[in-house]
């Protein structure tokens, strides 16, 4: 059983809120996402694992179960050339649950016009091994969003 920790403060909300299409019909794997506090913050690892895949945007930790967990800082960030993010790992890292990955602003997502909404996804997993999905309320990076079996 894995569990996933939020990677940022904020408020979580169902994946089929986040506005795009993709994330909200679930077609990258399950999850949930966080609308984070706007203030310059460090998005940190969910799970303990290795650092696989690495953008200024997006990372993916899998742990030692093999479990893939991406997080997307915004939507359509990717347009931002990783300007406003700065890496703190790199790719192959092996990182533990609440270290810092990327350094990043919300408002100035928002700012340059994009939604600074996260989606937290389980990736290649099923909707039913996901269990005990926080999806309303506030909070705080490292709170459990989800179990996964």
């Amino acid at each position: 059983m894995t569990t996933v920790t939020s990677p940022l403060a904020g408020r979580a909300i169902g994946l089929a809120a986040v506005p795009d299409p993709v994330f909200a019909g679930a077609m990258v794997g399950p999850g949930m996402a966080i609308d984070p506090v706007r203030e310059r913050s460090e998005a940190v690892a969910p799970v303990d694992g290795v650092i696989v895949s690495l953008h200024p945007h997006a990372f993916v930790v899998v742990d030692a179960d093999g479990h893939g967990v991406l997080t997307h800082l915004g939507i359509d960030t990717v347009q931002l050339n990783g300007e406003g993010f700065e890496l703190l790992v790199n790719k192959g890292d092996t990182v533990t649950r609440g270290q810092g990955i990327v350094r990043w602003d919300p408002s100035a997502v928002e700012t340059a016009g994009k939604s600074p909404v996260c989606p937290i996804v389980a990736l290649e997993a099923t909707a039913d091994s996901l269990g005990d999905l926080c999806e309303d309320g506030e909070v705080r990076a490292g709170d459990t969003l989800f179990s996964w079996k």
